[in-house]
């Protein structure tokens, strides 16, 4: 037999080479080929896997998104159906002079003028009796730095040195809770608003003065009645 034969006889059909693909898919080399071919592809938007993996995670992220919260209301507690009324004093009087300044009263024990504070002077006029007073509260805390009646006692003076301040003295002040004898300056922004004050302080005195002695003489018989019963004789028992 010749060599020829023998090879003929003992011949394997040769093996199929192996690739790298066939490697690669033996051990999950799939998807590489996967990726290539999207490319190929002009897919830009990643692998297949990628895309799996973004749209779970945007599941997810519907999962986590908190639900709305109801609409909760609370009744209070206590129902307020009164409304509290402050009462001033002031609710029997008219204005009839307002005008913004800056108010001093002097301590004698110091000898200096100390500042009684900031707002609105006015006078006010009772409706039933006319008689004016002059009331003047602190701005904001709204507390009474200021309240006498004018009586014609008073004597607007003007301040040394000023257009638009003034001077006087109160017999009975009450803006501390208690009658006592203060001396008032007054300063206001101009001599205008000045001048405008000493006009109204002066009518208002007049008025009063008038209400004054009427109130004087309506007492007057009334006090001599009084009198007649005193000096009355007893009358003598039997």
């Amino acid at each position: 037999m010749s060599a020829s034969d023998n090879n003929a006889e003992g011949s394997v059909p040769a093996a199929a080479p192996v690739t790298s693909s066939a490697v690669f898919s033996m051990f999950g080399g799939g998807a590489k080929k996967e990726k290539k071919e999207e490319e190929e592809r002009g897919d830009v938007s990643g692998s297949a896997k990628a895309q799996r993996e973004a749209a779970a995670a945007a599941e997810d992220k519907d999962d986590d998104e908190p639900e709305e919260s109801a609409d909760v209301h609370f009744e209070p507690v206590h129902q307020l159906t009164e409304k509290v009324e402050v009462k001033t004093n002031e609710e029997s009087e008219e204005q009839v002079f307002k005008m913004r300044a800056k108010l001093f009263k002097f301590v004698k024990e110091s000898s200096e003028w100390k500042e009684r504070g900031t707002g609105d002077v006015r006078l006010l006029k009772h409706k039933e009796n006319g008689k004016t007073r002059l009331v003047m509260r602190r701005d904001k805390t709204l507390k009474v730095c200021a309240n006498h009646y004018i009586i014609p006692e008073m004597k607007l003076s003007p301040n040394v040195g000023s257009d638009r301040s003034w001077v006087w003295n109160a017999a009975a002040d009450v803006s501390e809770g208690e009658a006592e004898a203060v001396t008032l300056a007054i300063r206001f922004a101009n001599s205008e608003n000045a001048n405008a004050f000493k006009d109204a302080f002066i009518q208002a005195q007049k008025e009063n003065e008038e209400l004054f002695k009427k109130a004087e003489e309506e007492a007057k018989p009334e006090d001599k009645a009084e009198e007649k019963t005193e000096e009355k004789p007893e009358e003598k028992a039997e």
